[in-house]
């Protein structure tokens, strides 16, 4: 019952999660953009509607109609609905319950793993982070700080108490962490020229440092490269095209996922 309860909790964070992705990325743009036009004394664009995670509610993206609470229940309404709007008969994307399911099932696993108890409850949090960075990251090439640093303490502030290891490790493993991949970028550059990953990469591989200590980081690393280049690898030959760049993000997440289970 308590693995089901988790599930259905997570189902719902997972709902929660779809908007946080689709929005976090244009309200980023948005601030940088105002930003931008008060350090170049610009006058900032008016007439735009304000975006935040809560406003406006959640809409149809073909026809902006308002969805109803009775067809926004995770999976369930989608599977109801056949997957299309029930206000214009649009097709709504797959992937909001795929990234629903993904968040329930991970979240019970990590329950089921690490219990109920403060470490599971925290391991939630971390999950439903990273699954949030993972997709921002892949659809934007974006790691957002306001995520990834608030994240990053709380995973020290959590090893302070030892719930996921001592705190010297934690401390050691967000500093290597972020000087690890900080290295390898300036080596390759060095060697290069070119940029070889975004500053976005250390802060994510800090952050596991901060949660997991640095014991488990070099195989994060060689984890997220092999599964990365499987990936690519496929997708080159399917498309049969080059890949100019891709989102490490995602594969640094799942093997620090991994790696915290």
């Amino acid at each position: 019952i308590a693995l089901l309860l988790t599930l259905a909790v997570g189902l719902c964070i997972g709902s929660f999660l779809n908007v946080v992705i689709v929005r976090l990325p244009i309200m980023l743009k948005k601030q940088w953009m105002r930003e931008a036009h008060e350090i170049l004394h610009l006058e900032i664009p008016s007439g735009q509607d304000e975006l935040t995670l809560s406003r406006p509610c959640s809409h149809c993206p073909k026809c902006k109609a308002r969805i109803r609470l009775r067809d926004n229940i995770p999976i369930l309404s989608y599977i109801r609905l056949f997957g299309k709007c029930a206000s214009c008969g649009g097709r709504i994307s797959s992937r909001y319950p795929i990234i629903e399911l993904t968040t329930g099932g991970l979240t019970a696993i990590t329950i089921y793993c690490l219990g109920i108890t403060y470490t599971g409850i925290l391991g939630c949090l971390l999950t439903w982070a990273l699954i949030t960075l993972s997709f921002i990251d892949y659809d934007t090439n974006l790691l957002p700080d306001n995520i990834i640093f608030p994240f990053l303490w709380l995973g020290l502030i959590a090893n302070y108490f030892e719930l996921f290891i001592n705190f010297r490790s934690a401390f050691i493993g967000a500093c290597l962490g972020y000087g690890f991949l900080w290295s390898i970028f300036h080596i390759h550059k060095f060697i290069s020229g070119k940029d070889g990953m975004g500053y976005g990469d250390f802060k994510l591989l800090s952050l596991i440092g901060a949660w997991l200590g640095w014991q488990p980081l070099f195989l994060v690393v060689l984890l997220a490269s092999i599964v990365g280049l499987i990936f690519t690898t496929t997708r080159m030959l399917l498309d049969g095209k080059n890949i100019d760049s891709i989102a490490f993000g995602p594969y640094l997440a799942s093997a620090g996922w991994i790696m915290m289970i």
